[in-house]
């Protein structure tokens, strides 16, 4: 097998990438072009794309997004301790090599094989990966939001595991919202209507709008909450406004939903499926109206999924409030790889302990589940 670096994926025929891609949107070509041709990656953001393909034969059997990162923003698995510890030690922890969909902390294959690849393929990527690494002068490999078959393939390969977690909402057979609120506690069943009814009640009505029907005013309002809701919280704006317009062109599964207060624009969020699953990805507002995000971002998703018969809704990374509302602790898998034998070590020793508390949170976090008990009446 021969590991080549490529450069960015728009170097790379579509249909030469997609051949070894699932269908989740985030890993197809098309949403990683859109990111570099929007301006969101390559040269001056800190993400530049170095794609690997892997050839047998002559044949692509797999490839790797790779992106060589001079900061740690927008991979949602933090390292920022570990950057201060390699400064501290008068050494570079950046430039690093990061195996991911950039700004999407979503699940799914980071090593995209065919479907005869060797076995031994993810202890050959990783050698080639190192020996990249140590040639270019990255100090370590991250592999994001790994699935269950690249985590274990990535340890065998001697890579260290981080684990995390994330909140999802699962469709165990519901029918409808209420037969989904029926499955509550009194208590969190009540305050969840009671968060709906006073929206309704307060005149917010709301609107999904798909891919290439939606309209560059719309995509203009949209970006208008995004960038709102970015500039209050202080947080970096990593898409710009030029990404949304190609994505709605480009990406099957774009969904946008739009919100109105008596017929003024005033939220929108975005969301990505596939065939079972729906992604929560941003979510912008010019309004302070109670409960505004919670149904923006988290009831009319699940009706959506409700009524489309998806089976999951990922609302993206963090967020305890999502327990209450119907979402459960999910875990998540990163693999790292640092070439200092005794910072390896130490961020061994690190995960070790971080393990047992994610371990001992997430037994916590299910004794909290906001659905009833099989024995617990209505």
């Amino acid at each position: 097998m021969h590991c080549s670096i490529e450069g960015p994926v728009t170097a790379i025929p579509a249909e030469t990438w997609d051949r070894l891609a699932g269908p989740q949107p985030f890993m197809r070509h098309a949403f990683l072009a859109t990111l570099e041709e929007a301006g969101c990656v390559g040269p001056g953001t800190g993400w530049l794309p170095e794609m690997m393909l892997v050839r047998e034969d002559d044949q692509v059997v797999a490839a790797v997004a790779l992106y060589r990162k001079s900061h740690s923003y927008g991979e949602y698995v933090f390292d920022w301790a570990w950057a201060r510890a390699y400064q501290q030690a008068g050494l570079r922890y950046y430039p690093k090599l990061v195996a991911a969909v950039p700004f999407t902390p979503v699940t799914g294959s980071r090593l995209l094989r065919a479907l005869d690849a060797p076995r031994d393929l993810a202890i050959t990527v990783q050698r080639a990966l190192e020996a990249h690494a140590r040639a270019s002068g990255a100090s370590s490999i991250h592999w994001l939001f790994t699935d269950a078959d690249d985590t274990r393939a990535l340890q065998d390969a001697g890579l260290l595991r981080r684990t995390g977690y994330q909140f999802h909402w699962h469709n165990e057979g519901w029918r409808d919202f209420g037969e989904f609120l029926g499955a509550f506690t009194h208590a969190k069943r009540k305050n969840i209507r009671r968060e709906r009814q006073s929206l309704a009640n307060a005149g917010v009505r709301f609107a999904f709008h798909e891919g290439c029907r939606v309209t560059e005013t719309q995509w203009d309002l949209f970006y208008g909450f995004y960038r709102a809701t970015i500039e209050k919280y202080g947080a970096i704006p990593y898409l710009t406004r030029r990404f949304f317009s190609l994505l709605g062109e480009r990406v099957a599964g774009t969904v946008l939903l739009l919100a109105e207060h008596e017929g003024t624009p005033v939220a929108g969020a975005l969301y990505l499926r596939d065939k079972d699953t729906l992604y929560g990805r941003y979510w912008g507002t010019t309004s302070s109206l109670p409960g505004l995000h919670f149904e923006t971002c988290y009831y009319q998703a699940i009706d959506y999924c409700l009524q489309h018969g998806l089976q999951r809704f990922e609302a993206g990374a963090q967020g305890e409030h999502k327990l209450s509302r119907g979402f459960l602790p999910a875990t998540t898998s990163s693999l790292h790889w640092l070439d200092h034998p005794r910072f390896n070590q130490a961020v061994a020793d690190f995960l070790a302990r971080e393990h047992t508390g994610v371990a001992h949170e997430l037994t916590e976090l299910n004794e909290h589940s906001p659905f009833k008990r099989p024995a617990e009446p209505t």
